[in-house]
């Protein structure tokens, strides 16, 4: 069964049986019928599906945004952000998709050759429960403008959430006259996705979600020598010279840490602060995380909600209570609540070293985890020992951080800014953050045949 819980009360709100072997043949059948149909309306024909969608998810905020606050707890201004954001997504591929899948002229002994990019038919997206809209629209608009049909596989922890960006979809597709099988809604328990990704009327895989996870996900495609993308966790390094402007640094970083209760994988996790500086830019987090509102994400004054399950409230707490028995300072937070939900408080962990659990470990939630570094120097070499490589940022002049940021092992680098995704630019990591990239012109080509054409005669 898919269970949704309202992680701020822990009651059950939705139940949905999860489909049995003859409703998902149907989808894998459908996706494969509507191919050639999704692929013969050409580029400008997808984009108007997408304008469409764009346009439905606007339409319907009010009715979509508490969808996310009930199921997994997101602060309803942030979630009716989320439902603008995915909209600008699909807006963005039907504006600059053509651009971006452009055919291009490459000079040889032919009398003309080119790369054009093909559909490679159908995609599924694994998605997670932290960014139920946006994350399916970082998936869906690109490969749907590409013109693949796709087969969502949501987190079952979201099933409203994703019940809800299929019928919006469908309603566009069926106004546009397109066939409902162009995208599909798997409600599967995890266990279950194993067998689709094996399946032949599948051609590629995008996911998004824990390293061990990708892993599982990666080893099952290369065995069918499917092509994946993998966005995975992160243990985000945030640089702060001596040189940065503090104020406007911890307002970023306060702001990243924070957004969606922390469970962000692009979050600025490990702050890692120039000696110089240490004391006095701990002291500004502490006085900004404390005027945090923690409490019910319907409020609209709440800063930030529950976290989205139980076991993951386990889990934060234990890592945040392993690192205060290793040696760091407790300046805020760092207790359960008592009354009921998944509350945790903001937290705010100092001193901080790089044995320690909250270090090591990628944290989802409220935690801040702050380190000191002698120098530029050694900044740099911290925030590279670690597993991860998804995103950093740094706060020092432009010059200098722009000049650090080929230095740092991520696929993103924000100087004086804060790490987010954007449908313009690039997004993805290295190392056990994944690999491949999702949105900008990058993304919208993992996920098509670069057909070489050769014509002759050839040229002497």
């Amino acid at each position: 069964m898919l269970t949704a819980i309202d992680p701020s009360t822990g009651q059950v709100v939705r139940e949905v049986a999860p489909a049995g072997a003859a409703e998902v043949e149907s989808l894998l059948a459908a996706a494969e019928a509507a191919r050639a149909d999704w692929a013969a309306r050409g580029l400008d024909g997808r984009a108007e599906v997408l304008r469409g969608v764009a346009a439905r998810l606007r339409a319907q905020v009010e009715e979509l945004a508490p969808l996310m606050t009930e199921e997994m707890g997101k602060p309803i201004g942030e979630a009716r952000g989320e439902v603008e954001k995915a909209a600008w997504c699909f807006e963005h591929y039907a504006d600059h998709g053509a651009g971006y899948l452009a055919p291009e002229t490459i000079d040889s002994d032919a009398t003309h050759s080119y790369v054009q990019h093909l559909p490679l038919g159908t995609v599924l997206g694994v998605l997670p429960w932290n960014a139920p809209f946006w994350l399916a629209a970082r998936f869906a608009a690109p490969a749907l403008m590409a013109g693949n049909t796709c087969l969502m596989k949501h987190d079952p922890h979201v099933p409203g959430c994703a019940r809800a960006i299929a019928q919006v979809v469908a309603a566009e597709l069926s106004a546009a006259g397109a066939p409902a099988g162009v995208f599909g809604n798997l409600p599967l328990e995890t266990p279950a996705v194993a067998d689709v990704i094996r399946d032949r009327r599948v051609d590629a895989v995008s996911f998004t979600g824990s390293a061990k996870g990708g892993a599982a996900v990666a080893s099952l495609a290369a065995g069918e020598i499917k092509p994946t993308v993998l966005e995975l966790g992160g243990s985000d390094p945030c640089l702060v010279l001596a040189d940065a402007d503090l104020d406007a640094a911890a307002d970023t970083i306060t702001l990243s840490r924070i957004i969606n209760a922390g469970q962000s994988c692009i979050a600025a996790k490990r702050i890692i602060v120039e000696s110089a500086v240490y004391a006095d830019m701990v002291e500004r987090l502490r006085l900004r995380l404390e005027k945090l509102t923690v409490g019910d994400p319907r409020a609209e004054g709440t800063d930030v909600g529950p976290i989205a399950r139980e076991d993951l409230r386990d889990g934060l707490h234990r890592q945040v209570s392993e690192t205060v028995d290793a040696g760091a300072r407790l300046l805020l937070g760092g207790e359960v609540p008592s009354g009921p939900g998944y509350f945790y408080p903001v937290t705010l962990l100092a001193d901080v070293t790089e044995g320690m659990t909250a270090c090591r470990e990628e944290t989802f939630g409220p935690v801040m985890v702050v380190m000191e570094a002698a120098d530029a120097e050694e900044a740099i070499a911290m925030a590279n020992r670690t597993d991860y490589g998804l995103a950093a940022s740094v706060w020092s002049t432009p010059e200098r951080g722009e000049a650090m940021a080929p230095r740092i092992a991520a696929g993103q680098v924000a100087v004086n800014g804060i790490v987010k995704t954007d449908p313009r630019l690039p997004s993805g990591g290295i190392k056990r953050s994944g690999y491949g990239r999702e949105l900008g012109p990058h993304g919208i080509r993992e996920f098509v045949n670069a057909q070489q054409v050769w014509v002759g005669p050839r040229r002497g």
